[in-house]
């Protein structure tokens, strides 16, 4: 589906309570198809913290849906930990995923009386650059092409968000920079991407907009430029919670 086709995710007052801790204190943002937006702090958009405020996709309202239907609407989300059946392949790990109904969807799959899950996850493969390794278990794969098979069970099924948790974490440079090409091809065919992570040098490369969280508040939206030269950003990262994103 092309960027036009493709509705806005957007983020309105999201306040998250942790007992006492304010995590998010009424936080906004959108993402537009075809766009990276970084995000610079904890997200509650995907349904497995009780937040308050509205996340929408296009005019459907996401508000009180459990994960699944969450993902049914369109937004889908990587997990930091890979959460990857090691001892599968990675096209029967994203094949899961694209069928979206479990072991026994899977295991139909696997006694070849359903092909539609397998065209998925070969897709969703392909757009990031692993259908050549879709028949090798999951643990014989670099820690960055594993982190790609996470990015493809997000894709498979092609939804109109996909939420990434920390990709970069425990990546080298290179891995890095293969990971940031790979995202910006997603983002080229319409899909919008918000990106959660520790590597300052990849949300700068890549997004088109950055938004930067301290204490649970907005403290700045813009460009990467932008952020970098913000007065403000310096003074909110600067010390110990510079030392907690990596910026230098």
């Amino acid at each position: 589906m092309s960027a036009e086709l493709r509705p806005t995710l957007d983020a309105v007052e999201i306040s998250v309570r942790y007992g006492g801790v304010l995590a998010n204190d009424q936080v906004s943002l959108r993402a537009e198809p075809g766009t990276i937006v970084g995000l610079i702090g904890p997200n509650a958009l995907t349904g497995f913290t009780p937040a308050s405020g509205t996340v929408r996709i296009g005019d459907f309202a996401l508000n009180g849906l459990p994960p699944h239907k969450r993902r049914h609407a369109g937004l889908a989300r990587t997990w930091q930990a890979g959460e990857l059946f090691t001892s599968l392949s990675a096209l029967d790990n994203v094949r899961v995923a694209a069928e979206g109904a479990g072991w026994s969807a899977l295991l139909r799959d696997l006694g070849g009386r359903s092909s539609r899950s397998r065209a998925d996850a070969l897709m969703a493969l392909s757009r990031v650059g692993l259908d050549v390794v879709a028949d090798r278990a999951t643990e014989d794969l670099s820690l960055g092409q594993q982190k790609l098979v996470g990015v493809a069970r997000a894709l498979a099924g092609d939804p109109r968000v996909v939420l990434l948790d920390e990709p970069a974490a425990g990546l080298d440079t290179g891995e890095s920079r293969a990971l940031g090409r790979r995202l910006l091809d997603i983002a080229s065919d319409g899909t919008a991407l918000v990106l959660v992570d520790h590597d300052m040098d990849l949300i700068f490369e890549i997004c088109d907009t950055v938004y930067v969280l301290d204490f649970g508040k907005l403290v700045a939206t813009g460009t990467p430029k932008e952020i970098r030269a913000s007065e403000r950003v310096r003074a909110a990262y600067l010390g110990t919670s510079a030392a907690r994103i990596g910026v230098k």
